[in-house]
């Protein structure tokens, strides 16, 4: 009605004189009534014609009256528009519009400094949360100790703050918007708010980078960005924009055009800001050779992102912010498409690993210990690589023996083929590991090193979620695999020295015959010793089975063969010295096996060979 009541003043004696019937007398009666009774409040509280009025807040220093303020404005409106349906130049009129010019200004000053004035009630994590203060407050009543009722009393106070600003808030703006000044309204209000939401941006560090800019950044810094920045979506989602949206939505209630435009100006272009992120993230990963382990960041961005969509879709439901939406669904495809780019580069990088590095003793290789970390940290976001793998071919099944992973054909569902592609990269690791195998001289290294290597597999794989996705069988298979392994070389580092004992312990042996085979055992030993005690086993458990089953089979044959043939050599006066090793020695040698110390020179050469069956 402002500017359906800004009429001009007409001179009296140009209208004819008017005769009122006794109803139409009440009627003016009413209406000057109304607007006498506005004036008095609304000249009272004159910010032009009053010292008090002009440093002095309303609502703060009396609420009751202030509300009497409003409903007397609202009045006045409503009388206004009667009077303009009934006569346009009446000078009540006039006085009514400049009765509602002088409410209109203290409004507007009585908006801002509740606004300016009421942050800590009005800051996005206090609003944001009052939704929930009621819930955490009834649960304090379940109990009935003195800090249980000091903390509950806090919460109400809390509470209680924040809904009486939000009421004063909305009872303004709904006055000011009924009384045709919704401009006004409107522009305070976007101006404090989008400063206190640009002002949060800054705190939490999202600033606008650019393509150019990212591309001199180096990969430390940019790790560092986007830990910045995952805290900060967290903040923004449960804290920044949710509860600015609240509050808007509470305070511009009464019209939806009003509150779509007010919280798109002030959270759009921060929003923005903060989705564009990870778009130029996965940008620059895409033009330079990135470091393997900036997957993990991307993969955390996607899983924020993804995780907040809801939040996304209800926060910036509004039409004029699905830009929001769009940059946020924008930034989720681009850092889908360098995550599939990067485990490709993963899979390639082992396929083309050449180096001919020789781990001493047989130990795990390097390239087994990074790729089990890389892949079992990869398995703790198979929930969104679901997701991101969706529609981009898996590796081809026939390539998958039966025998290394049971994979049905008709499941062509994501998460089996998620499975399909863990598998795959595991086999490639253990392919390129098999071949490394030959570069050991000695065939017991050889299945030493399968052995080691593949425990390792599988232990990453047991203790992480990689678990779950490939299944116990998985695990029973190579753990069958790993024994088979480690009997080969059993039998091919210490059965020759078993070997060196008679076969049949009754038949009758001569002294000579004796002597033969304690020196054979003593030589045989040595040499075994020599080349295995430069072995290593990294696995604790696996080192201890591994001696635990030798001694078993070498030491009470030799104990026997000691115990009933020593003595035909004391008996023919021979030399003793044949019988370099009791019982108790070999137990003790073994248990001093794979220390890493013995003579290892023989065990190893430049040029691969194999003594494997494939």
């Amino acid at each position: 009605m402002r500017n359906l009541c800004c009429v001009a003043k007409t001179s009296s004696h140009h209208q004819p004189p008017l005769t009122l019937t006794p109803r139409q007398s009440l009627e003016s009666a009413a209406v000057y009534g109304i607007i006498e009774s506005a004036a008095d409040i609304i000249e009272r509280w004159n910010t032009e014609t009053s010292t008090y009025a002009k440093v002095t807040s309303m609502f703060y220093e009396n609420k009751q009256e202030a509300m009497v303020f409003i409903h007397r404005v609202k009045d006045l409106q409503k009388t206004m528009e009667l009077l303009v349906s009934e006569d346009p130049n009446s000078e009540r009129l006039v006085r009514a519009q400049r009765l509602m010019e002088i409410a209109m200004k203290r409004l507007q000053k009585e908006f801002y400094q509740i606004l300016s004035m009421n942050r800590a009630y009005l800051d996005p994590e206090s609003v944001s949360t009052r939704s929930s203060l009621t819930s955490e407050r009834s649960s304090y009543s379940d109990f009935n100790d003195e800090d249980s009722h000091t903390g509950g009393d806090s919460i109400v106070e809390v509470e209680e703050a924040s809904s009486k600003v939000m009421t004063e808030l909305r009872s303004i703006a709904e006055c000011m918007i009924g009384s045709g000044y919704a401009k006004e309204c409107i522009g305070i209000y976007k101006s404090i708010r989008k400063s206190i939401i640009d002002e949060g941006v800054y705190r939490l560090e999202v600033e606008k980078i650019t393509a150019v800019k990212a591309k001199r950044m180096s990969w430390e810094e940019i790790e560092l960005k986007i830990r910045s920045w995952l805290e900060a979506v967290k903040v923004s989602m449960e804290t920044l924009f949710k509860g600015e949206k609240i509050l808007c939505d509470h305070v511009f209630e009464s019209s939806d055009s009003i509150r779509e435009s007010c919280f798109s100006e002030i959270s759009r272009e921060g929003a923005i800001l903060l989705f564009t992120f990870p778009e130029i993230v996965a940008f620059r990963t895409s033009k330079k050779n990135p470091p393997k382990e900036i997957i993990f960041r991307l993969l955390d961005m996607y899983t924020s992102v993804a995780g907040n969509w809801r939040a996304i879709e209800a926060i910036f439901s509004f039409e004029s912010t699905s830009v929001v939406r769009s940059q946020a669904l924008k930034s989720l495809v681009s850092l889908s498409e360098s995550i599939r780019s990067l485990l490709l580069d993963f899979e390639s990088r082992i396929h083309k690993d050449s180096s001919k590095v020789v781990v001493h003793g047989g130990g795990v290789h390097p390239l087994t210990l990074s790729v089990m970390s890389h892949i079992s940290l990869l398995a703790d976001y198979s929930n969104v690589l679901v997701d991101i793998l969706a529609g981009s071919p898996p590796p081809d099944r026939s390539l998958i023996p039966e025998s290394y992973l049971n994979v049905s054909d008709s499941d062509d569902s994501p998460s089996s083929e998620l499975v399909i592609r863990f598998a795959w990269l595991i086999l490639v690791l253990l392919c390129k590991i098999d071949r490394k195998a030959n570069y050991y001289k000695d065939c017991s290294v050889q299945y030493l090193f399968l052995t080691n290597n593949l425990r390792h597999v599988v232990s990453r794989v047991r203790s992480s979620n990689l678990k779950q996705l490939l299944s116990d069988d998985w695990v029973k298979r190579h753990v069958t695999k790993i024994k088979q392994f480690s009997d080969s070389y059993k039998t091919l580092a210490w059965g020759p020295v078993l070997a060196t004992l008679p076969e049949n312990r009754a038949v009758e042996m001569s002294a000579e015959e004796v002597k033969d085979r304690f020196e054979k055992f003593s030589e045989g030993f040595e040499r075994a010793y020599g080349k295995q005690g430069a072995c290593v086993v990294p696995d604790l458990e696996l080192k201890e089975e591994i001696k635990l089953s030798i001694a078993r089979k070498l030491v009470p044959v030799y104990r026997e063969f000691y115990n009933t043939r020593r003595f035909v050599i004391l008996a023919g006066a021979g030399d003793v010295t044949v019988v370099r090793f009791t019982p108790e020695d070999i137990e003790n040698h073994l248990s001093n096996l794979f220390s890493g110390e013995g003579i290892s020179g023989s065990s190893f050469v430049s040029s691969p060979s194999s003594c494997r069956s494939r």
